[in-house]
């Protein structure tokens, strides 16, 4: 990666600031976050995004106060191009998302810890954690035949595909993409795309990975108990109508993506297109090799589109998937329970949308869409009326939010933040951080987790500051926070070998 001098931001407001593009051409860089969260970025996380705005074809580059290193692109950015495709702001793990279910449970139904430990060990059953993982590793998972794994990633999650796998089929509507078509808008370009690589020597394998499907995988992955608390304001209220949300009642927060499978195809394309820089002499926009692209209506954009979108099918059902097994397990343990998904939301993925009156290819990389009340994209969805819901995971101390956009939203995209963002990376949090107050701040908060020793680099002491992330988005007229989630327990893989996706 290149560098030059130290990238310099420019205030704008309370929460926003320019970054100018590298010799002053073209748009600058928007950059969302107060002071103290535009001190948290760094020069190599801005330098990454100066290599990216500068990048062919990209007209448009967003930092959201999330903003820290990423692969090519900084993980938090939102990088808008209407003639190429990028495989690094998107990342290895396609179309990693969060999703929220609701359920019909007061909050004190959950307060005796040995009911949390039930549900605890229900959900393990039938959703395991761990790279590798999948349904073989449960007793009371499902079963993924070939078959049907081939159907999920070119359908998505079709009512057959929901009905197969014992998902609502409503909760389908409930999703920001239930499906991705291929390239040409079609599934047969999916089918043709996954009958190729199926059968070639560097992918024979991938079939392998339909089994993942139901399953987090590790690193920063998580699924977290919640009680819900809705704000006091009127749009608050509103909103949480809306969306389903009940004020001091058990939700379910989950934060995967499309496991190996996605990972596989990611991996492959980012190798393809770099042999293919290299056997063309094309030079890396900053040096940086995971910044290949390929310009849209080439036989490597159509094969990316392709790839990217069996990849968000699969993470789409694997969340689907989840959720239905959680209610389950609360079932089993808490009978008569009733549940449904609030929303399932992208924040590893591209879409083509349109920005500055033209549609255009919208790479969201640790990064959320936040369409607000009356966008036409929203037609004919529950969400049309007050926006749709924006999941926002902070860490189990601080808590997480769900948020509305707001009109003031254009100015990013249409994007907000996927979380806090790193303020450490893994070995730095490994290295500095107490394993003993690690486990003892959740403990004194009274959440259990299914870890021996949580993972020091998921601490939330590794984290940036949640309270001041939310105030920059409100600050600079973002979105609005509808209700937050207090966790009351947490799911994740404590290995500590696992790395993590955004």
């Amino acid at each position: 990666m290149s560098h030059t001098t130290t990238p310099e931001l420019i205030p704008t407001g309370e929460a926003t600031a320019i970054l100018p593009a590298a010799n002053r051409r073209g748009k600058p860089i928007t950059v969302i976050g107060t002071e103290a969260i535009r001190d948290t970025f760094g020069d190599v996380c801005l330098q990454q995004a100066l290599n990216a705005r500068s990048a062919p074809g990209v007209s448009d580059l967003v930092l959201n106060p999330d903003a820290h290193c990423g692969y090519g692109a900084p993980v938090g950015c939102v990088m808008v191009s209407p003639s190429h495709v990028y495989p690094g702001p998107v990342g290895v793990d396609i179309k990693c998302s969060m999703s929220l279910l609701q359920l019909d449970l007061p909050e004190e139904a959950i307060r005796d810890r040995s009911v949390r430990r039930a549900l605890i060990q229900a959900i393990e059953a039938r959703t395991p954690t761990g790279i590798g993982k999948g349904q073989r590793h449960t007793s009371q998972g499902r079963h993924i035949s070939d078959a049907l794994g081939r159907q999920v990633a070119v359908e998505g999650a079709s009512a057959d595909v929901c009905r197969q796998l014992g998902i609502p089929v409503a909760w389908a509507e409930r999703c920001e993409d239930a499906s991705h078509r291929g390239h040409d808008g079609t599934t047969d370009s999916l089918a043709a795309r996954l009958d190729r690589l199926m059968a070639s020597d560097r992918m024979s394998r991938l079939g392998r990975k339909f089994v993942q499907l139901g399953s987090y995988g590790g690193g920063n992955h998580f699924g977290e108990c919640e009680v819900v608390r809705v704000g006091e304001s009127a749009r608050a209220q509103g909103a949480a109508e809306a969306f389903g949300l009940r004020d001091g009642h058990v939700a379910f927060l989950s934060h995967c993506g499309s496991r190996g499978f996605g990972f596989q195809l990611a991996r492959n394309q980012f190798a393809a297109l770099q042999d293919r820089f290299e056997a063309w002499s094309i030079p890396f926009p900053g040096q940086d090799k995971e910044l290949v692209y390929a310009p849209l209506g080439t036989p490597e954009a159509d094969a990316y589109i392709d790839d990217m979108s069996m990849g968000g099918n699969f993470a789409t059902v694997n969340h689907l998937l989840i959720n239905a097994l959680v209610l389950e397990a609360f079932q089993e343990v808490i009978p008569g329970v009733e549940g449904g998904l609030v929303y399932f939301i992208s924040h590893n993925i591209a879409r083509r949308e349109v920005v500055d009156n033209r549609m255009q290819w919208v790479h969201r990389k640790g990064a959320t869409r936040a369409f607000p009340a009356g966008h036409f994209a929203l037609k004919d969805t529950p969400f049309h009326a007050t926006g749709h819901p924006i999941l926002l995971p902070g860490n189990p101390q601080a808590g997480s939010a769900i948020m509305v956009a707001e009109p003031g939203a254009e100015k990013t995209c249409y994007s907000v933040n996927h979380g806090a963002g790193r303020a450490l990376g893994r070995r730095a949090a490994i290295r500095s951080l107490d394993q003993g107050e690690v486990d003892r701040g959740l403990e004194e908060r009274d959440i259990l987790t299914n870890c021996r020793f949580y993972p020091r680099d998921e601490a939330p002491a590794a984290y940036k500051d949640f309270s001041e992330v939310l105030r920059s988005v409100e600050a600079a007229e973002l979105a609005t926070t509808v209700a937050r989630l207090e966790a009351r327990f947490v799911i994740k893989d404590a290995d500590k070998s696992n790395g993590g996706a955004a």
